[in-house]
Formats: C-alpha cells, structure tokens, sequence
C-alpha cells in the first residue's frame, strides 16, 4: 500500500518521546521519567466546572475561535501575566492542545521553501511540523555552556533571504532553559532588520523557578509580529482535556482560524467550560504545583550531581537534560539499556534533535517516592557500568 502514501510521511520520524513512552508501557515494574505529564489530577473545580457542563448539556458546538467567555478570560490573563491587550473577538483563537496551535500557525504562515528557524534540542513537533506544511527546517543548535539560551550571534548566523520565521520555546522542552528578558532584547535588532515573524510557543510558561517567564509579545513593537502559543495542559494538569490558544496579529489569527475550521470545527466544548473555571480559580493550584516541582528539581539536580552526571541547572519546565556521553553509548542505546537493566525509562536526548545525542531528558513531574527509586536503580546501572569501563 506504499504507492497510497504521501512521501512526506512516509520520510517523517515517529516521535522519540512516543516510541520510548510504548515500549516502556510493554515493560513490567517500570518506572517512567520519560512522558511530559503532571502526575497531578486535574484540580477538582476545574472538573466540576466540566462535569456541572455536560450535565447542563452544553455539548454542542462553539465557535471556531472558541467560546466568547473563554477568549475573554484568556485575554484577562494576558493583560496581568504579559501586560498586553489582546481582542478577545480578533486576535485569540482556542484550539485542541498547544501542539494544534503550533500546527495551525505554521500551516497559515509558510509558502513552499520558506525558511523557518527553531532551536534544538527543541519539542519534536517542531521539524515535522515545518516540514509537512512546505517549509525547510533550519535548526540553530544550542549550547550547555550558554543555559541552552539562543544568541544574537546565532541567529544572525542563521539567517537567510529565503528566512521567514523564528520558532522561540521558553521555558525550554528538554532542558528547562529560559530566556530572561534581556536575552530577549538583544535578538529583537536582528528579528526587526530581517522583518521575522516569532512563534513563541510558551507552554510551560507558570513554571518558572525564581525568575517571572518574559513573552517577546511584550517587549516594545513585538506583538503584532508574535504568535504566542499557550494552553492549559501543564499548567493546570489538563493534558486529557486537549486545549490550547493562540495569541496575535487579528489577520494572522483570522487565517488560521481557516486551518482550523477545516480540520477541527473547534475544540471540546466541555474542556472549554472548565478552562474558563482554570483561569478564573486555578492560579493558588498552579502556586501550589510550581511549589512541588520546585522541590523535585531541586531533589533531582542534587543527585544527579551527587551521581557525577553533568546536568545543567533548569530554570522552567519540569525537565533535565543530563550528559550520559562518558559512557561510550548513543542516547538510544543508554536509554534502551536503562530500561532492560534497571526497568527505568527516560527520553534519547536526540529525540528533541541531533544535537541532543548524547544526553537524555529526565521529566521530574513525578513523585519524590517515584524519583527516589528511580534514581536508587539509575545509580545501580551506573555504577555497575562505571565499574566494567
């Protein structure tokens, strides 16, 4: 049935983040760190205000953009976290999971052979994403010894006459990286010269530890050339739920409202009554969850360092992204091994990207009981190895 398929497709990667997450599934007595998951339920008068929803039979349809509620309260929330006015009638569209929004976005924005810049090691949606919608992916690698922040030297460097756009994601999926403020000011020179437009997906961002998340959306002259991506899954522990928004210009948002009517109609109905509830009651319970993970990656840095494995300090998110090179085994390789050896399963760092080889991401949104086990079996495998080096 080859000759149905669509060589575009055909020529994509499964995600590195799923395969890992099957084969761990398949695998008795295991130990996860690998999915991007809150282990929190859903806080309960989020699901009460979608359960007193679907028994009040508001099951039907909304409108592509979402309800009128729910944009207004998004458009609230913008104004006191980012400082910014969006219309809640023109420039925020609700879509099914962040992931649906950065889809969308680049499907609206990118003509055949458009160039669009992203970082890595990066969220895998990214390339495919690029890729599916035309566009030729150009990845700017990120540096450790930098805090995985991106530099005005890299993207001048990387930047073209066929550059069209420039993928930003902070707080950082794998390595927990931020970019603060300042960081973001001294690109916005080159992204001004070159007339980009920046794709902010900004996910993760109520989990910062120390330092408020910074949109570019809010710095001088850049909101109407950002689309800034959110959504409720990781703040407010409603992966299940399947929404997402997006942020910016009303002619951008107009387009790809046409995107997503075609392919969604609009997200669930029922998800976006209890997001209404999220935004308008959940911030003491993302307070408490940030409190939690804080904790975590605290635990967790301090025994990866005590186990001498070289792991930058994250500042967002709830990832590390340790190096595992002084073994001697590609990520895959160190991974799979974990996994049958110790029945701990964790993320090849090249899953988020080449540059990722030799590190592996570690998802801390899990018990201190469940990271202390695992790390009890990760300093046995390692060990173990050490010894046979």
């Amino acid at each position: 049935m080859r000759e149905f398929l669509s060589e575009k497709v055909l020529n994509l990667k499964p995600s590195g983040i799923r395969k890992f997450f099957d084969v761990a599934n398949e695998v008795p007595g295991v130990i996860s760190l690998g999915v991007g998951e809150p282990d929190f339920e859903t806080p309960y008068h989020i699901r009460e205000a979608g359960i007193q929803a679907l028994q009040s039979g508001k099951t039907f349809y909304t409108s592509n953009s979402g309800l009128m509620p729910l944009r207004t309260e998004i458009s609230a929330y913008a104004k006191r976290k980012m400082g910014l006015d969006y219309d809640p009638a023109s420039e925020i569209m609700v879509t099914v999971g962040g992931s649906e929004a950065i889809d969308v976005a680049l499907r609206t924005i990118i003509n055949p052979g458009d160039e669009i810049i992203y970082i890595e090691p990066s969220f895998v949606s990214y390339l495919p994403c690029i890729k599916l919608a035309d566009g030729v992916p150009v990845p700017i690698e990120l540096k450790p010894e930098n805090k995985f922040r991106l530099t005005r030297e890299q993207l001048e460097a990387a930047i073209t006459p066929k550059s069209k756009a420039l993928i930003l994601t902070y707080p950082n999926n794998p390595t927990g990286a931020i970019m603060e403020r300042e960081d973001l000011e001294a690109l916005l020179d080159v992204i001004r010269e070159h007339h980009l437009l920046v794709v902010s997906d900004e996910i993760y961002s109520e989990l910062t530890y120390g330092k408020e998340h910074a949109s570019i959306a809010s710095l001088p002259g850049m909101k109407e050339y950002s689309i800034v991506i959110n959504g409720f899954s990781k703040s407010y522990a409603m992966t299940g739920w399947r929404l997402g928004y997006a942020l910016g210009n009303g002619e951008i948002i107009k387009e790809m409202i046409k995107v997503h009517q075609y392919a969604i109609m609009c997200a669930p109905t029922i998800s976006q009554y209890a997001a209404i509830d999220a935004l308008r009651n959940g911030d003491m319970d993302v307070m408490y969850m940030r409190e939690s993970y804080n904790q975590r990656r605290r635990y967790l840095h301090h025994e990866l360092e005590r186990l001498g494995l070289p792991c930058f300090m994250p500042e967002g998110a709830f990832y590390m992204f340790p190096d595992i090179r002084e073994f001697g085994m590609t990520s895959e390789e160190f991974a799979l091994d974990l996994l049958k050896e110790e029945k701990v399963a964790v993320v090849p760092g090249n899953a988020f990207g080449d540059c990722g080889e030799g590190f592996i991401r570690i998802s801390y949104a899990y018990s201190i009981a469940e990271l202390k086990e695992a790390l009890s079996r990760i300093e046995k495998y390692i060990r173990k190895k050490r010894k046979n080096v």
